[in-house]
């Protein structure tokens, strides 16, 4: 195995897999961490926990077993990768799960990037950015768990880390991979633990993959983990034709939409679909009062349509809806009610003979994939750039599964042209 990706939620790592798959490595991504041995011939394997926004012990907890999994299966490169908008809260999770996995590697030296030009995430100077703007100016300041106010990479990685960070720019990366070892070097000698590295395009992410693919250890977003690929391929001569044929959804069968996710383009997307296709606006008062029996109304009116276009069910809505609904049932009962609303109708409609399922939104998409049973996919073909369709080792069932904020407009219609 060339190398091992903890990821820490379900919607990040289809994004890696989708990358590592069109870079050329055979991958295979797992749902948890596996008990015991998982027979593969793939080039990477990717570990999908749920992580993100969970108390920071039980975060490092899952990491570590991650780590000592992949390790037991050979792997001795590394990859932790984290949103391509960093999310965390002011104590972590990225931060503490960076230092748990560096101390159990013995290294004390790692880099950051979250970069993914291709999605609009970009560094400069150690600042995030997303469509030009920064992190903190961006719609994830109103992310309902993890709201990024602070944009600056080395303030937010020192809040909740134990080590000093330091800056790649661009400037250095643009004068190639020999300047960049060298500030690496200069940093490590420095005591520096944490080096955040800029990525304002495709050819930076290409200079810094040469650059770490050899290390043991690196955190980023996907497009990092592409770099890397990159490398390993071009020195190995990957051919990645039949990963993506075997991850592919088959035709036929019947298709759903569940969309949990608050973000601004999962907003837009809602609303280019619900002018063309049958939609169901979740009643979040029922969600709180009875999910289950709320599911079994819900998944009736999904099994009653007719249509070629996918029904919908969404629970997304506007910030100004959100916090309403915080407001009035509380952050995390209200998110953890929705949850449990959409495990239980992806269940109920996979027993009526749904077998694809779109999901726009990281917990969204780890409900229902632990509802479905899934322990393990196969990466097929790209819908949008960090989004594959995935095709469970396990059961006849395949998904797209979206972070919240990929893909345009018409990224629930492009889904569904794949079958």
């Amino acid at each position: 195995m060339q190398l091992g990706v903890i990821a820490d939620d379900f919607t990040g790592g289809t994004d890696i897999a989708g990358f590592l798959v069109a870079e050329g490595l055979a991958t295979i991504q797992l749902n948890g961490v596996p008990q015991g041995a998982f027979k593969t011939h793939a080039d990477a394997a990717v570990v999908s926990l749920k992580s993100r926004s969970n108390p920071h012990e039980e975060a490092v907890r899952q990491s570590l077993a991650a780590l000592r999994w992949l390790k037991a299966q050979g792997c001795k490169r590394f990859f932790f990768k984290y949103c391509s908008t960093f999310d965390s809260t002011a104590r972590g999770n990225i931060g503490p799960v960076t230092d748990a996995l560096l101390g159990e590697l013995g290294e004390t030296f790692t880099v950051i990037c979250p970069a993914l030009p291709v999605n609009g995430r970009t560094v400069y100077c150690g600042y995030l950015f997303v469509n030009g703007v920064p992190l903190n100016e961006s719609g994830m300041r109103h992310h309902p768990i993890t709201p990024m106010l602070d944009a600056s990479l080395m303030r937010l990685m020192e809040a909740q880390a134990s080590g000093k960070a330091g800056n790649v720019s661009s400037v250095i990366i643009d004068q190639g991979a020999v300047a960049v070892r060298e500030s690496l070097a200069a940093f490590q000698a420095g005591k520096v633990r944490y080096a955040v590295l800029d990525a304002l395009n495709d050819r930076h992410l290409t200079i810094l993959g040469q650059v770490v693919a050899d290390m043991p250890f690196v955190t980023g977003g996907s497009g990092l983990g592409a770099g890397i690929a990159r490398a390993i391929a071009a020195a190995g001569g990957h051919e990645h034709t039949e990963a993506t044929r075997l991850g592919a959804p088959p035709g036929g069968g019947r298709a759903v939409i569940l969309s949990g996710s608050c973000s601004t383009m999962t907003n837009a997307q809602v609303a280019a679909y619900l002018k063309e296709a049958p939609s169901f606006s979740v009643d979040l008062e029922r969600c709180v009062a009875d999910p289950s029996g709320y599911a079994d109304n819900v998944a009736q009116w999904v099994a009653e349509q007719q249509v070629s276009l996918a029904p919908l069910i969404y629970a997304t809505t506007d910030p100004e809806g959100l916090a309403v609904a915080q407001r009035t049932y509380g952050a995390e009962k209200a998110s953890h009610s929705v949850e449990v609303f959409f495990s239980d109708i992806a269940s109920r409609l996979a027993q009526r003979g749904f077998d694809h399922f779109i999901v726009a939104g990281g917990e969204t998409s780890g409900a229902v994939v632990q509802s479905l049973g899934v322990t393990a996919f196969h990466i097929g073909p790209q819908i949008a750039p960090g989004v594959p369709w995935v095709r469970a080792v396990d059961a006849p069932v395949s998904l797209a599964l979206k972070s919240g904020n990929f893909g345009d407009e018409r990224f629930f219609f492009k889904a569904q042209s794949f079958f």
